[in-house]
């Protein structure tokens, strides 16, 4: 039986030194170390034939001979070329690398940076509340007595223990004023809920109300503000108009709009060939209002706004339907990276 090893061996290295190229290298190979039909297997279940005595050396002859036999195809493909041949076909190492992928702002988180960013220019302070509201915080200090009509329009999500999920950021304001002396300079983001849901409308949903008290603080103050707001957000020739409206927390109220940002006020689909789109809710502050947070309302006035981040998102970008804001579409995201 070891006799047989030697000839193997013999026979290996005479067909080795025949081999001219990688195929028949690698027919060699599968003889020789195929784990079915290769040589080296037959010789290793062959032990089993071996007389006790002979088994151990007999063995380690083996596992020798394949070692072996290994080694020198390994060494016989490096000869030919092979494994770098296998290494220059799929790496060229004088290409430059492939940059990793930036990720980017979210077109609400974006939008929501830009709205801030104007109103902290002029004087004004982020400030931010719970989500699950008081009914007194989100309804009753704003004016929305019990029963009150207004209320419908809200379509709130109701919670236990006399709580809702917040459907506007007002409450933050009236927190805000129950705590703070006049005067008052705030902007209040953050995510509010309705029931609600088509392409203009989700049940989840972001704000930014505003809100300004002090003494003498007249409409005159808020139009100003807001028309400066409008043309720092979509462009300098931005025009903007006030219509009468109504709010339960302000009084006068109004319906803020811009010329249409995608006709420029002839008339088309976005605008419904009105020439104008809403982009917003204003008003001076209910003198309910103030008095529900202990103001004197003989000596203080104020002006409010309130305005959603996925409508003005989707007018700052042209989007056509709000819910994209919300399916996570790597192709919708992708398309405001490196937008600041």
């Amino acid at each position: 039986m070891l006799s047989n090893l030697v000839k193997i061996k013999e026979t290996f290295e005479k067909e080795l030194a025949a081999v001219k190229d990688g195929a028949a290298l690698e027919s060699l190979r599968i003889k020789y170390l195929g784990r079915k039909s290769g040589m080296m297997n037959d010789v290793m279940q062959k032990i089993r034939e071996v007389p006790p005595e002979q088994k151990s050396q007999y063995g380690s002859e083996a596992n020798k001979l394949k070692g072996y036999i290994t080694s020198k195809i390994d060494e016989a493909e490096q000869g030919l070329g092979g494994a770098q041949k296998k290494s220059a076909d799929f790496f060229d190492v004088t290409l430059p690398g492939i940059p990793p992928v930036r990720g980017g702002y979210h077109p609400l988180e974006l939008t929501r940076r830009m709205i801030e960013g104007i109103f902290q220019r002029l004087g004004y302070t982020i400030v931010e509340g719970p989500e699950a509201e008081t009914d007194w915080h989100n309804f009753e200090a704003l004016n929305f007595p019990k029963h009150h009509p207004a209320r419908d329009m809200q379509d709130t999500f109701f919670l236990e223990n006399d709580l809702v999920l917040r459907t506007h950021t007002s409450p933050v304001q009236i927190r805000t004023m129950e705590k703070t002396k006049p005067p008052v300079r705030i902007i209040c983001p953050g995510r509010t809920f309705r029931c609600d849901w088509d392409i203009t409308h989700t049940p989840n949903f972001y704000q930014v109300e505003g809100l300004m008290v002090d003494a003498g603080v007249s409409f005159a103050d808020l139009k100003g503000t807001i028309d400066h707001f409008c043309r720092e957000l979509f462009s300098p020739d931005t025009v903007t108009r006030f219509r009468p409206s109504y709010f339960p927390f302000v009084e006068p109220g109004a319906e803020v709009d811009i010329r249409c940002v995608k006709c420029g006020g002839k008339g088309c689909r976005v605008c419904k060939q009105t020439g104008w789109l809403e982009i917003m809710g204003a008003g001076m502050v209910h003198v309910n209002v103030l008095e529900n947070v202990g103001y004197d309302s003989e000596i203080y006035t104020g002006f409010a706004f309130g305005m959603g981040i996925d409508r003005i998102a989707m007018l700052k970008f042209g989007i056509d339907d709000t819910r994209l804001h919300y399916e996570n579409n790597l192709r919708y995201l992708e398309q405001f990276r490196g937008v600041c």
